[in-house]
């Protein structure tokens, strides 16, 4: 069992910050949708529960 600090390579790093900018584009995205045409929140087969879920996982001077 590796107890040490975990290495990344600079291609994992890229990969992660990408991701959570993936994450975070599509969370304001949803919040955009939510306000504007919350008819659409069904349509991707989300509920308003897991919508509100998501937008709260936004920074603070985001939401």
């Amino acid at each position: 069992m590796h107890t040490g600090p975990r290495r990344y390579s600079l291609a994992a790093l890229r990969s992660l910050i990408a991701e959570h900018r993936k994450q975070a584009y599509f969370r304001f995205e949803l919040k955009r949708m939510a306000r504007d045409n919350p008819h659409l929140i069904d349509d991707i087969g989300l509920t308003k529960k897991e919508v509100d879920v998501e937008i709260a996982k936004l920074p603070f001077w985001q939401r």
